[in-house]
C-alpha cells in the first residue's frame, strides 16, 4: 500500500494550489481519505475528510476555501486550496482509513508567502 502526495509548492497569499493523493495497492473506493497538515512547531491537525460515500467535512479554518474530492477511477484524492493564507503554510499529509487499517503518505510542503 502506498500513498503519494503531490502538488505542493510556494504560492503567494490569495493564490491557489491543488494537492493530489495517489493511492496504490488498496481498494481505494472503500477508504475514507483525510488531509492533515502540520506547521513548524505545531501538532498535526485535521483539514478535511471525504468518506467512501463522498460525504465531506472540513476544519472551520478552511471552510469555503478548500474543497476535498476523490476520483475512484484514478485512485486519487484531491485538495483544492483557494484564497491561500500564510497560516496555511504546513506539510500536508494524506491519510487513508478503513476500519482498523490506516495509511499515511510522506507529505508535501505548502508555503504561502505574504
Amino acid at each position: 500500500v502506498q500513498l503519494v502526495e503531490s502538488g505542493g509548492g510556494l504560492m503567494q497569499a490569495g493564490g491557489s494550489l491543488r494537492l493530489a493523493c495517489a493511492a496504490s495497492g488498496m481498494a481505494f473506493s472503500r477508504y475514507g481519505i483525510t488531509w492533515f497538515r502540520q506547521a513548524p512547531g505545531k501538532e498535526r491537525e485535521f483539514v478535511a475528510t471525504i468518506y467512501a460515500s463522498s460525504t465531506t467535512y472540513y476544519h472551520d479554518s478552511v471552510k469555503g476555501r478548500f474543497t476535498i474530492s476523490r476520483d475512484n477511477a484514478k485512485n486519487t484524492a484531491y485538495l483544492q486550496m483557494n484564497s491561500l493564507k500564510p497560516d496555511d503554510t504546513a506539510v500536508y499529509y494524506c491519510n487513508a482509513r478503513l476500519s482498523s487499517n490506516q495509511y499515511w503518505g510522506q507529505g508535501t510542503q505548502v508555503t504561502v508567502s505574504i
